[in-house]
């Protein structure tokens, strides 16, 4: 968000004018879609999709930000389309493509509302860690159904698999990387964790879960040394793309914090559109 296009105010005036009044203001998505710069829905729902996600993880009522409803055009035309919110749209624009000249637009006007309230939202930054944060709990929970059939069961085992990863990957048990960034017994590292780290982590249990199936492992001790020999070869790759080991990653702000922060933008933007009804 450093490089705020010089468009970014056109986005303004376009946005508000394409906003339409019926019980809410919404925003169609068909006609928000082309201000960022897509060119048919089939792509665009990928986006939509992305900011359901992060509406979910939100506990935020998805079904009341992006609304199907049949829509007919000008020409007689019948089409599907989504009602959004401003939050909505604001979610979708830090979801899209940022290479795209208007979504970067669209994103740095939605930033200067954002300061405009005292919101400390880090935009497509935040919600994708939201996202890998939620991929993560679900491959961990996946990998940790798979090592139960070969043994693994008591909380001991359990806690030496999880730090045959986290020396594979950090070259530290998770009790040594909490107290190398200064965190509590109660803090959970993910939370913390940027998105750069939280994709390594991602793929750490979703590759060994894989090459746990693939190789047949049967017993606990190949567990073990497979997700570590797995996780070693993720530093390695952090390490080569980044010049950094994930150890040596910045921590970042705690995710509950964000949620919280984003929970606070939603009510912020309904407001605004409040006050303009009256």
């Amino acid at each position: 968000m450093e490089n705020i296009p010089e468009n970014s105010a056109s986005i303004l005036t376009s946005f508000e004018d394409f906003k339409h009044e019926n019980g809410i203001t919404y925003w169609w998505a068909s006609e928000f879609m082309t201000m960022l710069g897509y060119v048919d829905m089939k792509s665009f729902k990928k986006v939509l999709d992305k900011a359901t996600t992060a509406f979910i993880s939100l506990g935020i009522n998805h079904h009341e930000q992006i609304i199907l409803k049949e829509r007919t055009l000008d020409n007689g035309k019948e089409i599907d389309d989504y009602k959004m919110t401003r939050f909505a749209c604001y979610m979708v624009a830090m979801n899209g493509d940022p290479k795209k000249v208007e979504v970067a637009s669209a994103q740095a006007f939605f930033a200067q509302q954002a300061r405009a309230f005292a919101l400390m939202l880090e935009g497509s930054e935040d919600l994708e860690r939201i996202r890998y944060r939620d991929e993560f709990s679900k491959g961990s929970t996946s990998l940790m159904g798979v090592v139960k059939k070969i043994g693994i069961v008591d909380g001991k085992d359990f806690a030496n698999f999880t730090n045959a990863g986290y020396l594979g990957l950090y070259n530290k048990t998770a009790s040594q990387l909490k107290n190398a960034r200064g965190l509590g017994d109660k803090d959970n590292l993910q939370d913390y964790m940027g998105r750069t780290e939280l994709a390594a982590n991602l793929f750490r249990v979703t590759q060994t879960e894989e090459r746990i199936k693939q190789d047949s492992v049967k017993s606990i001790e190949k567990a073990f040394t497979t997700h570590k020999a797995v996780s070693m070869q993720i530093r390695s790759m952090v390490k080569e793309n980044t010049g950094r080991f994930p150890e040596e990653l910045s921590k970042s702000r705690r995710l509950p914090d964000v949620k919280k922060e984003l929970k606070k933008g939603k009510k912020l933007f309904d407001n605004l559109d409040k006050k303009g009804k009256k």
